[in-house]
């Protein structure tokens, strides 16, 4: 069957239930139980649940970012544990408009398996169908065979290799924030505020339509050659607060036909842990 490697529709996803692996990536940020509580409450039916903290992380140490990545190996453990199989279809999906379900999608590329897709518009367009949930806690299943490729196939850059960018602008940084925070607005997310040198901004929410589906493929191209102009996307680097968000502009490229560009996972809660890092303002002024 044909693999889907981008988005995957509600209805889709029922044709075929049976045959994915599925993980709920629900979360909130000022809540980190509140993914878990609302699995239980209800869930796709089969869905497996995936906690960014626990699972999708490695713990942070200061230095690192908020949600920094772990260990290759131990992470396709951790999907085979629970129940993946090698060239399994997977699909993700939360209740926020995908930008939880795009980082275990960035990070399935990562570990080089590239039959992952994310719900479009999440399990709020799986109830819209009038599509069933399920209760309780996941299924017990049949531990996988599933492993990671020998090297990544998605690639990351480092803080290190967007300081030593700055001079030349031999690196775009694309910003999936906020505007208001890019800019320099203060947010209990991090102590310091503004953004990266040149950097430029896109949110990940302006991917969505005001229904929370992902925007139509053209529009979204335009958007994003709009912001990175003639540079490659070798180039480019996707960044937010911790790494989460930027995966969904990542996949919003991959909609858009523009894949290649590679993510900074510590993005800027790692950035400003070091303040020998340097930091602009909405006005262009060191911070």
């Amino acid at each position: 069957m044909t693999a889907f490697t981008t988005l995957i529709s509600a209805g889709e996803l029922a044709a075929r239930i049976d045959d994915v692996m599925l993980f709920d990536c629900s979360f909130d940020l000022g809540d980190t139980e509140a993914g878990r509580a609302c699995f239980v409450e209800g869930h796709i039916p089969g869905a497996v649940y995936l906690h960014v903290d626990e699972d999708l992380s490695a713990r942070p140490d200061g230095h690192n970012g908020r949600h920094p990545l772990p260990d290759r190996a131990a992470f396709a453990a951790r999907l085979a544990e629970a129940g993946l199989r090698q060239g399994q279809q997977v699909v993700a999906y939360d209740a926020s408009g995908g930008p939880y379900a795009a980082r275990l999608w960035w990070m399935l590329n990562w570990l080089g398996h590239e039959a992952v897709a994310v719900l479009d518009g999440g399990i709020q367009a799986w109830t819209d169908a009038g599509l069933p949930l399920e209760q309780g806690a996941a299924k017990a299943r049949p531990r996988g065979d599933f492993v990671s490729s020998a090297t990544p196939g998605a690639l990351t850059v480092s803080a290190d290799d967007i300081m030593a960018s700055l001079g030349d602008r031999s690196l775009l940084v694309i910003d999936a924030r906020s505007a208001e925070r890019f800019a320099g607005a203060p947010s209990p997310l991090d102590p310091v505020s503004g953004h990266i040198p040149g950097a430029r901004n896109l949110c990940y929410r302006d991917n969505l339509t005001p229904e929370g589906l992902f925007r139509p493929a053209v529009e979204l191209a335009a958007d994003y050659d709009a912001v990175m102009g003639d540079v490659p996307l070798d180039r480019v680097v996707l960044q937010c607060g911790s790494g989460i968000t930027a995966a969904h502009d990542l996949l919003a490229m991959a909609v858009a036909g523009r894949k290649g560009a590679r993510l900074y996972p510590g993005s800027w809660s790692e950035w400003i842990s070091d303040p020998a890092r340097p930091v602009e303002r909405d006005e262009g002024k060191p911070a």
